[in-house]
């Protein structure tokens, strides 16, 4: 919370920090000056502290992308996005393309807009599919030209990265839901860490949806190699398999979306409690089948129906929403996803 009582971050230079506070005031005269001061503080600190141009470059570079990307994505904060994956080298005939295509086109029909990277191949397919009022492209700069495609380029909401960190950040910070359709390393790399950071917590919950054309046998593989090196082998736990949904259908792949976020709206940490928003308030008998089931994932009491925390009126969203309020362990996220999607079978 901002008004913790939390060390001083400072320069140690009283001219500088005298600066640096002034300017963060005349910058930011609200209640996020605190931030601004501290960011301002970083930069003052890099100055006095290196001398290494290409470290000042990157940092440079990164916080350049971060503010121009967050202030693109600041208007549409508040709609569901689908974040698509895939191949770049998908031919515009092939099955998989097809489907990228009309999954994207379904999903904008149903409430949500589609992020892509831009590309071509499953990530033109996205961007044509959902049209570009509903799209988003989050391009990268390599060595070899990879321009935007055809269907986002020039709009506003296309945007380039030269630091792949900065651009994956964005492909998960910004979504609701991860759709992985075929590809290469790139895809895999996506594929891998949306995993990890939902399975450790990193990143709040999500619908990982696995999607294939009939007949296709690519992910089939890759669940084969996950369950029998990385389960039978003890590397993850045979709940983390939970993670993600395989389908072989684009209606299939709307329903696992729209169904995750049934009852479910949105998770936010209050301390050492989990606060699950909801879209609809459960009867205490709904409760009551939540707790005899996932008590096992709760370090202590028990999950309870609650209006909004008073820690949570500083930020002010989605305050009139009913919530459940639980000591969640933490560590068992597949559990937890069981967890949510039994939730939304609730309350019907």
């Amino acid at each position: 919370m901002k008004n913790e009582k939390k060390r001083e971050y400072k320069t140690g230079r009283g001219d500088i920090d005298k600066i640096i506070a002034d300017l963060a005031k005349a910058c930011h005269p609200d209640d996020n000056v605190d931030l601004i001061e501290e960011m301002l503080t970083t930069i003052a600190k890099l100055g006095i502290e290196s001398n290494d141009r290409g470290d000042l470059k990157l940092i440079n570079m990164a916080l350049k992308e971060l503010r121009y990307a967050s202030k693109i994505f600041t208007s549409y904060r508040n709609e569901r996005k689908v974040v698509i994956f895939g191949s770049a080298r998908s031919r515009k005939d092939s099955d998989e393309y097809k489907m990228a295509e009309k999954f994207s086109k379904l999903i904008v029909e149903n409430g949500f807009k589609v992020i892509t990277g831009g590309g071509p191949g499953i990530m033109e397919a996205g961007n044509k599919g959902a049209g570009r009022e509903d799209s988003f492209s989050l391009n990268i700069k390599l060595p070899f030209e990879q321009k935007h495609n055809p269907y986002i380029a020039g709009d506003k909401k296309a945007i380039s990265f030269k630091y792949f960190f900065n651009r994956k950040l964005f492909f998960l910070k910004e979504s609701d839901a991860t759709v992985l359709f075929p590809g290469g390393f790139g895809t895999l790399d996506e594929g891998f860490e949306n995993l990890t950071l939902v399975q450790t917590g990193k990143s709040k919950p999500r619908p990982i949806i696995l999607i294939e054309p009939p007949g296709s046998q690519y992910w089939n593989h890759w669940i084969d190699f996950v369950t029998k090196i990385l389960v039978e082998r003890g590397f993850i736990s045979h709940n983390d398999m939970g993670l993600f949904i395989h389908v072989n259908t684009v209606e299939k792949a709307i329903d696992e979306i729209l169904q995750f976020y049934r009852v479910y709206h949105s998770i936010r940490f209050v301390g050492d409690k989990t606060v699950l928003r909801l879209n609809k308030p459960l009867s205490s008998k709904d409760i009551n089948k939540l707790n005899k089931k996932y008590c096992r994932i709760l370090r202590s009491g028990k999950i309870e129906a609650s209006g909004s925390l008073p820690a949570e009126q500083e930020s002010k969203e989605f305050l009139d929403l009913p919530r459940l309020v639980m000591d969640f362990d933490r560590h068992n996220f597949g559990e937890f996803h069981e967890m949510l999607r039994f939730l939304n079978t609730l309350g019907r």
